[in-house]
């Protein structure tokens, strides 16, 4: 039985996380850590993780970008795999992630669906053929009206994919408001939409001369996201340091 501590319990995806355990035969959830803890669980709830004093065997991660320092400093000096699922992190916490995971197993996905790990392969793929024939490349995320950060992890992420597979040549643009002028050969255009309800879409778009062709992915549940961590943090549990994803989980 795998021992898993919910960092960021209490909030929505928290709490999916923690249903999805309780079906579970091979993982428990051991401790949780949230500011807010007059929710009633089933394990003990601490508002900060220096308080937790309780044994467990992988931590997963959905909390806020604020909390991942100390979320960082503990999980090395206790030794625990991390399931980093939180987005927005600054370039100072990136780092911070790297050095971490010289010390401790980390996997960091900006998005846990199946789908989107799937995704981010076939856009390589698609992107080696298309872009050296002149085809533009554009990406529109959505999420719903409550989401802080944009543009989405995950739309960073599929956009670092294509970049990869172009030699990382190409570079982001994300506002056109402010200049006024033609749009460069070797440039991905990000947009980002934010409103009502939508748990997530992200299209990737390659425009060429009389053809377009489109991926999206989108999300209709977040439970496709919980599930996912919790098959995550299984996977970690135990695991050398070092950098994972979801691509090691689902074996592309």
């Amino acid at each position: 039985m795998i021992k898993m501590m919910m960092h960021g319990c209490n909030g929505k995806m928290g709490r999916m996380i923690t249903e999805i355990v309780k079906g579970d035969d091979n993982a428990v959830i051991a401790a949780g850590v949230d500011t807010y803890t007059e929710v009633p669980n089933d394990y003990p709830v601490f508002d900060s993780i220096e308080k937790c004093d309780v044994d467990v065997d992988v931590v997963i991660d959905f909390s806020t970008a604020k909390a991942v320092d100390g979320l960082l400093d503990y999980c090395t000096e206790k030794g625990l795999p991390l399931v980093l699922c939180t987005t927005g992190l600054s370039e100072e916490q990136l780092e911070k992630v790297a050095e971490a995971s010289e010390k401790i197993a980390v996997l960091k996905s900006a998005n846990m669906s199946l789908g989107i790990n799937l995704l981010l392969k076939l856009l390589k793929d698609a992107a080696k053929v298309l872009a050296p024939s002149g085809y533009d490349i554009e990406l529109v995320e959505r999420h719903h009206n409550q989401k802080l950060d944009a543009p989405s992890g995950t739309a960073l992420a599929l956009a670092d994919s294509v970049n990869e597979a172009l030699g990382n040549e190409y570079h982001y643009v994300y506002d056109r408001s402010q200049v006024r002028q033609k749009r460069e050969k070797k440039e991905i255009g990000i947009s980002a939409v934010r409103g009502g309800t939508i748990v997530g879409e992200h299209e990737v778009i390659f425009a060429g001369t009389d053809e377009v062709i489109e991926f999206k992915h989108t999300a209709y549940s977040r439970g496709v996201f919980a599930k996912g961590a919790v098959e995550a943090g299984k996977f970690l549990a135990g695991k050398e340091a070092g950098m994972y994803d979801m691509g090691d989980v689902i074996g592309l």
